[in-house]
């Protein structure tokens, strides 16, 4: 079972799903319409649909039964919109995921992948800060099962996903398309990139490698968000769409500055120094184990760790950064960007132009 089935995660690691083995896939929301176009699109026996909420566990138990593994992405994920209301981001980040789990444990499913974002590490926004506390729930949750439990529950963290819906990059291009400037709230601010696939493979590594109350990261490149604009600009304004001879867009756009938003960071972390300290390195991805110390108080005040001071945090600004060239090799990864380059053929209409 997916949940938040119908979104840009959902959509990527369903089609991955698709060509595997897995008798049945249920997607869980409360979207019905686009639950109602991918029916229409994807035309699979194998894929069965669930109205319903993370907030209301009533409508997730009648979903689980006879679940065995979920990928909890139902989430409210723009920034914006949890800073205006962050109620609402209590309740379906952190009690819905909790809902999540507590169905799952009782029905007996056998892992569950929590998904969250580099802005649960040192939270500034509300979003953020529901994400984090959406980690704490599930580590927890894992940590109260055990390593010899019939679930397992672990949590995946990973950067800025390119292209999924919401970002800045179909915002970018929209505003080319339309003769109108780049609008960048701070050219130096970074972001780490990566493709929606990326992001599937994480989550696949954590469902296959993940012991209870774990948390995986992937490492991942960033880039300047000057870089990334050039580099869009670049892609739509001198490749030749095939068959035409002619870019996408013949003028190129003035980049216009307009200031950091409510809510935003300069650089992105992924995994705090705390963290680091005890993170495994499993090649391109960070294990980090949950901490399995008891609850004694005695110990804050006369056992520590000198070694936190030793590391560093791991993010967006102390990464590897892409250059321009480099950039535009991922963004001609993007599926709707190779479209509009004529590059493959169109899948959706040409307005809808994210992964």
């Amino acid at each position: 079972m997916i949940t938040g089935g119908t979104g840009s995660f959902g959509n990527a690691v369903l089609r991955r799903f698709l060509k595997s083995d897995i008798r049945e896939i249920r997607i869980f929301s409360r979207d019905e319409k686009k639950q109602d176009d991918m029916r229409h699109a994807l035309q699979s026996s194998k894929v069965k649909f669930y109205i319903g909420d993370v907030r209301d566990k009533s409508s997730i138990d009648i979903a689980m039964k006879d679940v065995d593994y979920v990928f909890s992405a139902a989430a409210l994920k723009q920034v914006p919109s949890c800073e205006f209301f962050p109620t609402e981001a209590v309740r379906t980040n952190i009690l819905g995921t909790e809902n999540v789990l507590n169905s799952a444990i009782e029905h007996g499913a056998k892992r569950v992948v929590v998904l969250s974002t580099d802005k649960a590490a040192y939270p500034v926004n509300a979003m953020g800060m529901s994400k984090a506390l959406m980690e704490k729930v599930a580590i927890a949750k894992g940590r109260e099962l055990g390593d010899d439990a019939k679930t397992v529950i672990c949590c995946t963290r990973y950067g800025n996903v390119m292209a999924s819906r919401g970002r800045v990059i179909p915002l970018w291009v929209e505003q080319m398309m339309e003769g109108k400037p780049i609008t960048i709230t701070d050219p130096s601010m970074t972001r780490y990139m990566m493709t929606l696939d990326e992001a599937v493979d994480l989550v696949i590594y954590a469902f296959k490698n993940g012991h209870n109350g774990d948390l995986f990261v992937q490492k991942a490149p960033a880039a300047s968000l000057d870089v990334l604009a050039q580099a869009l600009i670049e892609v739509y304004c001198t490749i030749p769409v095939r068959g035409t001879g002619k870019p996408v867009i013949a003028n190129r756009p003035e980049i216009k500055v307009i200031g950091t938003r409510h809510g935003e960071k300069l650089y992105e972390t992924l995994v705090t120094r705390e963290e680091m300290v005890k993170a495994v390195d499993m090649g391109n991805y960070y294990r980090i184990p949950c901490d399995t110390r008891g609850l004694n108080y005695d110990k804050f005040f006369t056992e520590g760790d000198e070694g936190i001071s030793k590391y560093d945090d791991y993010h967006s600004h102390n990464t590897v950064h892409l250059t321009v060239d480099e950039m535009k090799e991922l963004l001609l990864k993007l599926r709707f960007v190779r479209e509009d380059l004529g590059l493959i053929d169109r899948t959706r209409v040409k307005e809808i132009r994210s992964e």
